[in-house]
């Protein structure tokens, strides 16, 4: 059996290794074309790239899928089975039509909660306790295909979308291994999404990275962590962007932090910088001012000349 393989960051890496480590027949890998990256703007492939050519598998990087001319050069390669895990385009239906076995995608949410570009950002932004990894057949739709199987994993208190990512790429691995006999036999019974059930997860914006200290202080803290650690979330300071890559799980009440108006700093200590949120105190315990690299709490308090009373935002 062909198997053409389709993803881009590093979440796909483990199912790609997982499939030549079994045995099956990987003819050919897509991912996104080469970005620049960095100050320098210095192009760079993607981790699947990099495990692609390590590999010594065919890499094709078109920048549309649906042009006419990356249908035809993937379809030279006659895949039986499509696998994609985070390729990053939704797949025209030339594509989907291509392999005689369908095409699968490894999904990092329990569908049909998340569809989208951003699931696991979401998910922990959004306070959530559980998510999983989804298999599932691809449709024109946006990850709204039947599913072949779930799993689910728990979010911890101190997980962030980096945590996330590895454990979820692990699990993602393991349900498509335990998966493909299945598929290589093509006696996979899938079960239809409940549209009704259906949330969406689409890709951040620059708003998304925005705190808002009018909200509670849970709430901001699981904005934080949802944003480790990619874009970072950030704040303003003298009108100049202020990230805050960690703070401490907020543990008080509507009354701590007093009369003060959220965004107000209330101390700056080694423990973090104290902010009042909409109904209590955060502890930021890992910011990065303006032009400067991330710091503790700790290096940051000893030259900081952000004093309490200062209003962030």
């Amino acid at each position: 059996m062909k198997i053409v393989f389709m993803g881009t960051p590093a979440f796909a890496v483990p199912s790609l290794r997982m499939l030549l480590e079994e045995g099956y027949e990987v003819v050919a890998v897509v991912t996104q074309p080469d970005r620049p990256q960095g100050r320098k703007k210095t192009l760079a492939p993607s981790p699947v790239k990099e495990a692609a050519l390590e590999l010594g598998l065919p890499v094709l990087q078109p920048e549309r899928m649906r042009r006419p001319e990356a249908v035809a050069e993937l379809a030279a390669y006659e895949p039986d089975l499509i696998v994609t895990a985070a390729y990053g385009q939704i797949l025209p239906k030339s594509v989907l039509e291509l392999p005689k076995n369908g095409c699968v995608n490894v999904h990092g949410s329990l569908l049909p909660k998340y569809r989208g570009g951003a699931p696991i950002q979401r998910c922990i932004i959004n306070g959530e306790k559980v998510t999983g990894v989804t298999l599932m057949y691809m449709a024109e739709g946006l990850d709204t295909g039947d599913m072949i199987s779930r799993v689910e994993v728990p979010i911890e208190d101190e997980d962030t979308s980096g945590t996330m990512f590895g454990k979820l790429s692990i699990a993602g691995r393991d349900l498509l291994k335990a998966e493909m006999p299945r598929l290589a036999a093509g006696r996979v019974e899938a079960t239809v999404q409940d549209d009704s059930e259906a949330t969406y997860a689409p890709n951040l914006s620059r708003e998304d990275e925005r705190i808002d200290w009018t909200a509670g202080s849970l709430a901001t803290y699981n904005r934080i962590r949802g944003l480790v650690p990619f874009s970072g979330a950030f704040t303003l300071w003298n009108d100049e962007t202020f990230k805050v890559w960690a703070a401490a799980k907020p543990d008080n009440g509507s009354s701590a932090g007093g009369n003060a108006a959220p965004g107000t700093v209330l101390s700056v200590s080694e423990r973090g910088v104290e902010v009042k949120t909409g109904d209590g105190i955060l502890l930021l315990t890992t910011v990065q001012p303006a032009g400067k690299k991330a710091m503790s709490a700790a290096d940051f308090s000893r030259g900081a000349s952000l004093k309490p009373g200062t209003v962030l935002g």
